[in-house]
């Protein structure tokens, strides 16, 4: 398996949705491969503290500058 194919369904071995053939593939490369083993890990932490903290909601004002600049990087892209 090339990392490529480990990236692809790397949601599925977070989700706990691969079949066990695939979920078996997707560990062994992980065995093998730093980088994706830190990226899995990176991943599934992220996902973890996300859904432990409470949404904050941001201030209108805040929000559209926010908005304004996404916007302006946008134009210039």
């Amino acid at each position: 398996m090339t990392c490529s194919e480990f990236l692809a369904q790397l949601d599925e071995l977070i989700d706990d949705t691969a079949t066990t053939t695939m979920r078996d593939e997707l560990k062994e490369h992980l065995r093998g491969c730093e980088h994706c083993m830190i990226t899995f890990n990176t991943t599934r932490k992220t996902i973890e503290i996300y859904r432990s903290h409470e949404v904050y909601e941001l201030p209108q004002a805040l929000r559209e500058r926010l908005q304004k600049a996404i916007l302006a990087k946008c134009k210039n892209c």
